[in-house]
């Protein structure tokens, strides 16, 4: 299944009992597989390897990283397969890789068969006409179709197992020579025995070996296929390389793009609030606080022992739109009160005192949302977890960060931009209007409760 198929290859498809039923974490898959592992480990005339399925069917047999070990100048077989042997090791060693194999092998015992050419010429043959007999006898060899019952069937001609056992067998076996009198093979073929592989295969035109590599426990597949590389910097000597095949392709050729789509994205965000803002400082504010708040998101990632993948940076995109709000407030309230005429400290202050409530409860209706994520089971419990982790760590930590960061952030970058531009009067807000009513009613009242001069001088 994953380095050819022959007489020496088995598999067993091991079907799951469903997720009711394997509620604890000894019945969790990788469970599973450890549990093969170590219920097969005291065979000794096999290799056995468990492994799971691939989540995308025709991407990979397994959700380890496919990558073949290529063998570009063509040389011998033992010495690449040593080499390859070498590269797994260096690639066991790595803290990235909980196991790297090949079921790939040079040991399996063989016939070598040759045939002498002189004497098939002789008897008026081709030494394509033995090995084809050869082949019939013991490989088998499709000859023909007949109908029967509305279908069509195969003639596969072979010999019966009990007459292809050894190799003396080779004198009931018999080949046509141009008299038309039978001959036997064994007049025409030599047989040695030795030892070589049992399917040799090719990728990109180069003789390959399959490799696979299972991710360590907390590590994704890219900090796995960065670990690919540099062991194959280390290991591999000149005149050998490596290709990846499968889903680990599409990953590689894509891990590139990640950063170019977030530059453009946080481009496109500059931009949006530059024009919100009409200033190019004031959005650094926002900008440079949303890092802050990612930093609960891995953290709490790294307590649960899970690792980066594509399901943690979903749940990143959404709580980057989320903690961009809250700083995206904070800084909005705090520009309004300063061109209204507030301190630069007064009005961040301000600004984070009356967006404290909203934030909060926003923030917590989020965490108690995602918490059933956080300790999901069953199916889809490695997204489920990974989402729900990453989004409730980051709104923890990044909630409680912004509330005092923003306001730093602010104060910093409205003090460089009033540098460049002075800050410039704006009319008055209905807030202000609010203030003042409230400031003129507390005066009228206390006038009234103002007692009159002994003196009656009529004030």
């Amino acid at each position: 299944m994953l380095a050819g198929q022959g007489n020496s290859f088995g598999m067993v498809i091991m079907k799951l009992k469903p997720w009711d039923e394997r509620t604890s974490k000894e019945d969790q898959v990788q469970a599973v597989i450890g549990q093969v592992y170590a219920r097969t480990a005291d065979i000794k005339d096999a290799t056995v390897f468990a492994i799971a399925p691939g989540m995308i069917p025709g991407y990979g047999m397994g959700n380890a990283l496919d990558l073949n070990v290529q063998d570009k100048q063509g040389g011998d077989i033992n010495t690449f397969f040593q080499t390859t042997q070498q590269y797994l090791g260096a690639l066991n060693q790595r803290p990235e890789i909980a196991m790297a194999y090949s079921t790939f092998d040079v040991r399996y015992p063989q016939w070598t068969v040759e045939v002498d050419a002189s004497k098939c010429k002789r008897a008026g043959i081709t030494p394509n006409q033995v090995l084809a007999t050869l082949s019939g006898y013991y490989g088998g060899q499709y000859v023909s179709n007949f109908n029967r019952f509305s279908k069509v069937y195969k003639v596969m001609i072979q010999a019966d197992p009990k007459f292809r056992m050894d190799e003396a067998s080779l004198d009931n076996a018999f080949v046509r020579m141009a008299s038309g009198e039978m001959a036997p093979l064994s007049q025409f073929v030599t047989l040695t025995r030795s030892y070589g592989a049992e399917s040799l295969s090719r990728f990109n035109m180069f003789n390959s070996i399959a490799v696979n590599a299972m991710p360590a426990e907390g590590y994704s597949t890219g900090d796995a296929i960065r670990a690919v590389h540099e062991a194959a910097e280390v290991a591999l000597p000149k005149g050998y390389g490596y290709d990846f095949g499968g889903i680990t392709r599409e990953e590689s050729q894509q891990g590139g793009t990640t950063l170019v789509i977030f530059g453009i994205c946080i481009l496109m965000i500059y931009l949006i609030l530059s024009a919100l803002y009409e200033s190019f400082i004031i959005p650094f504010a926002v900008i440079f606080a949303i890092p802050v708040g990612l930093m609960g998101s891995f953290l709490f990632a790294k307590i649960m022992g899970l690792e980066n993948n594509i399901y943690l940076q979903t749940g990143l995109i959404m709580l980057i739109g989320l903690l961009a709000k809250t700083a995206i407030l904070l800084t909005e309230y705090a520009a309004e009160r300063r061109k209204a005429g507030m301190g630069l400290i007064a009005s961040a202050v301000s600004a984070a005192k009356a967006r404290l409530h909203p934030i909060l409860m926003t923030a917590l209706t989020m965490i108690f949302g995602l918490l059933p994520l956080m300790v999901a089971t069953g199916v889809w419990v490695n997204g489920n977890r990974l989402l729900g982790t990453g989004a409730v760590g980051g709104m923890v930590i990044g909630t409680l960060a912004l509330l005092f960061i923003v306001p730093a952030l602010f104060v910093t970058f409205q003090w460089i931009q009033e540098r460049f531009r002075p800050a410039q009067a704006m009319p008055t807000h209905d807030w202000q209007i609010e203030e003042e009513k409230k400031i003129s009613e507390e005066e009228i009242k206390k006038s009234h409760t103002t007692p009159r001069s002994p003196k009656g001088d009529g004030e």
